[in-house]
């Protein structure tokens, strides 16, 4: 009998997260993200949407053969097609499952599925049955759930339960509930459908009125026991909800909810800082849990009270979301073996091929930079573990600007062996630089966002720039780029940018070929 005071965290970061614009990732990103939520003990992992594209197909099989201490879970429409193709994926996994959805709504059956409730509900009951000839571990969901009429929906998970269904998903998609209603929801289900006592209930809430994480928790007190999330709230349009919300609240206010969660809370930094590093987008400061301002205090009255005692105002510390104060531990003297037991105590696990390219990074930034702290080689790390192939490589490069002249900008970039150098003129040094780079490359690409920041403190501080270009075709690349130079961060972030593009693209054209043949 399961532990009725657990909670199973579904984590759709790489599905529903990934949906959302901006967060596109490539096949080595998602690996390493996946690797990262089986550390942090998220029980179920939702690889993605097999039947959407090979390269989906691909990345949810890969992670299914990779990771091992959770569930691996692929989504798949109501149709022989989609669970044929998701079964293929994720058969290799050590725990596999299969996510089946059908919406349930009225909007949603007479506008988009073009269904009558009959046959949505013989569609369910059928493709459920048809699941479970595969596997196990099967989850229902019933797309906007919250919008349907209750009738109907009591039938529906009747019919799916009997049918096979292990897990019963009942999602918020378009974040409409409030707190108490979904609660008042959430009761009502069990109270109506006591089949539900040996079958896990699960919510999926949305953010489009800031409710996804409060209509979560109270999903709980109404007798769910499992919750879908992402890291950073990342999802379609307003996102889903944070899990590192979810979990910090179970956490702190555990006299209220009374469960528990095989969450590690010390790796909820880590996996926001490396959801971060692989999209380009940055959580905003105040962004509860891991937000940089979450545990800064700037009002004198509330640093006295921290200095005094810090729960006069921090309800949760630091350490426990596995935030760590920058230490000097490292320079340009320090050997291999003591750059190993750093990332060790840091928590990191390099093969010995991860670890010479990471020490020779480090090496580099030892050279420039005089203090070098935590905060640096985990950004060094981090960029090190999601990298690509490299079609470009930087050389050299040259910048003239001034408040009096126009800015210009002289590129040397290495391609297979050969050395191609161009010369541009732009607004400012960046943008001179970023032209002189589409001159090598001979590709019309569009800048759409730029960012730099320091890593850490001081005048040699750590430059880490992030771009998002797009293609010709509307494809959209990030990059990351790290120097102690912000020019030459931001030319190594417009690069890696490029090569990302470049990767895909073989890829792309590599399926298409294999299509045909």
């Amino acid at each position: 009998m399961a532990d009725k005071n657990k909670v199973t965290i579904f984590d759709t970061t790489l599905r529903d997260g990934e949906q959302s614009p901006g967060m596109s990732m490539n096949l080595k990103e998602k690996i390493e993200m996946a690797k990262q939520l089986e550390r942090m003990g998220v029980d179920v992992i939702e690889a993605g949407f097999a039947i959407s594209s090979p390269g989906d197909f691909q990345s949810v099989q890969t992670i299914a053969d990779t990771v091992k201490d959770c569930t691996v879970c692929s989504l798949a429409r109501a149709s022989k097609e989609d669970i044929d193709t998701a079964w293929e994926a994720v058969r290799g996994a050590a725990s596999p499952r299969l996510h089946i959805f059908l919406a349930t709504s009225e909007l949603h059956m007479k506008y988009k599925l073009l269904m009558t409730k009959k046959q949505v509900f013989d569609t369910a009951v059928a493709m459920t049955k048809y699941a479970r000839k595969y596997c196990p571990d099967v989850q229902f969901s019933a797309e906007d759930a919250t919008r349907s009429d209750m009738d109907f929906l009591e039938k529906v998970i009747r019919g799916v339960v009997k049918a096979g269904a292990t897990t019963i998903n009942l999602p918020d998609t378009v974040g409409y509930a409030v707190p108490e209603e979904h609660r008042a929801f959430f009761k009502e289900i069990r109270r109506r459908v006591p089949e539900l006592t040996d079958v896990t209930l699960s919510c999926h809430c949305h953010n489009d009125l800031g409710l996804g994480v409060a209509n979560s928790l109270e999903a709980v007190c109404g007798g769910a026991r499992q919750i879908e999330c992402t890291v950073n709230g990342i999802g379609e349009r307003a996102g889903n909800a944070a899990m590192e919300e979810i979990i910090m609240a179970l956490y702190v206010r555990g006299n209220i909810y009374d469960v528990t969660t095989n969450i590690k809370t010390t790796e909820i930094t880590r996996s926001s800082s490396l959801l971060t590093n692989i999209t380009g987008v940055k959580v905003q400061p105040n962004k509860a849990v891991v937000g940089e301002n979450a545990f800064a205090h700037e009002a004198g009255i509330h640093q006295h009270g921290v200095l005094a005692k810090a729960e006069t105002y921090e309800i949760m510390t630091p350490a426990s979301v596995g935030l760590k104060v920058s230490n000097l531990v490292l320079g340009k003297h320090s050997g291999k073996h003591a750059f190993r037991d750093r990332l060790t105590a840091l928590g990191y696990s390099l093969s010995e091929k991860e670890l010479a390219s990471a020490f020779t990074s480090f090496k580099e930034l030892a050279d420039r930079k005089k203090s070098v702290y935590d905060k640096d080689i985990e950004a060094l790390i981090a960029k090190e573990a999601v990298q690509v192939p490299k079609t470009f490589t930087l050389d050299t490069f040259v910048i003239n600007s001034g408040n009096t002249i126009t800015a210009t900008a002289t590129i040397s970039l290495n391609r297979d062996g050969k050395q191609i150098e161009k010369v541009a003129r732009g607004s400012g040094p960046i943008d001179a630089a970023f032209k002189s780079i589409d001159k090598i490359v001979g590709r019309q690409l569009k800048l759409d966002d730029y960012q730099i920041d320091a890593v850490s403190e001081g005048e040699d501080a750590l430059g880490d720039a992030r771009v998002v270009l797009s293609n010709e075709n509307g494809g959209k690349y990030s990059g990351r780029g790290l120097s102690t130079d912000v020019i030459e961060a931001s030319i190594k972030a417009y690069v890696n940018a490029i090569n990302k593009m470049y990767y895909e693209e073989k890829k792309e054209k590599e399926e298409r070929e294999e299509r045909v043949e």
